[in-house]
């Protein structure tokens, strides 16, 4: 797959709550986007810092490919996302993309569902998108501590059926995703999950206990995105291996969880 660094222009960089932001990208220079997929992810260059030396790793949330346009997710954690969400309108900003391997898309119709936690709600909205554009329109189930924490739901309502929890009740079901109602009353085919690693390990545990496919996107620290740091390391079936390059998408029988 073809990997590029680019110059992109911001388009737009819209604060969705106090600690994330959407930014909409275009290449600077209007060259056309690579080929992605929903999983895979871009290494953002942080300009004009003294103390941030590395790039910072961030899901592709959504491509529009008609605008040229790329959708990222970021979430202000430290001193590289806080100067990312600080660039503005007309800004310039530097990417790696994309990087990584990517969900698998299914072949067929079913009952898919799609769990994401925090900011790793991110790539289920391009999975999604990818989904309706095979007759497949799937289940979301988004959690978060609060209501301000579910984030882009109008733009999930547009490829499928968007269930909710929050811890504090105020949006959706009480609870952690694994408590939903939802999950008791439908069977499904498949299951694709990111977000907090403690979260995807009780939606992997469900999975198996329910004899359903599962996949998830790993946010294990990756620091270069070539796999070259081994900061990112995973120990799986096939023995330590750089979730930069053989991840970020795993199905969970690889995985010792």
């Amino acid at each position: 797959m073809q990997m590029q660094v680019l110059d992109f222009t911001v388009r737009s960089n819209e604060a969705l709550n106090d600690h994330n932001h959407l930014i909409k990208v275009a290449p600077a220079r209007n060259e056309i986007l690579p080929e992605m997929h929903p999983g895979q992810f871009v290494q953002i260059l942080v300009d004009n810092s003294p103390h941030v030396f590395l790039r910072r790793p961030i899901s592709i949330n959504f491509v529009d490919k008609e605008k040229n346009e790329i959708w990222l997710l970021v979430q202000k954690v430290g001193e590289g996302t806080e100067k990312i969400c600080s660039i503005p309108a007309g800004g310039i900003i530097n990417l790696i993309s994309p990087l990584g391997n990517s969900f698998t898309l299914p072949e067929r119709n079913g009952r898919y569902l799609l769990v994401g936690g925090g900011v790793g709600t991110a790539p289920m909205l391009f999975l999604g998108k990818r989904m309706n554009e095979v007759g497949i329109e799937p289940d979301f189930l988004l959690g978060g501590r609060s209501a301000e924490d579910i984030l882009q739901r109008a733009d999930f309502e547009r490829y499928g059926s968007l269930y909710c929890t929050t811890e504090d009740g105020s949006l959706g079901e009480t609870g952690f995703v694994t408590h939903h109602s939802v999950l008791k009353e439908k069977k499904y085919d498949f299951i694709y999950t990111c977000g907090p690693r403690p979260m995807m390990v009780a939606v992997a545990k469900y999975a198996h206990e329910h004899g359903v496919g599962c996949e998830v996107s790993l946010e294990n620290l990756m620091a270069c995105g070539f796999g070259a740091c081994l900061c990112c390391v995973e120990k799986t079936v096939r023995g330590n291996i750089c979730t930069c390059t053989e991840g970020p998408v795993f199905n969970i029988k690889e995985l010792f969880w």
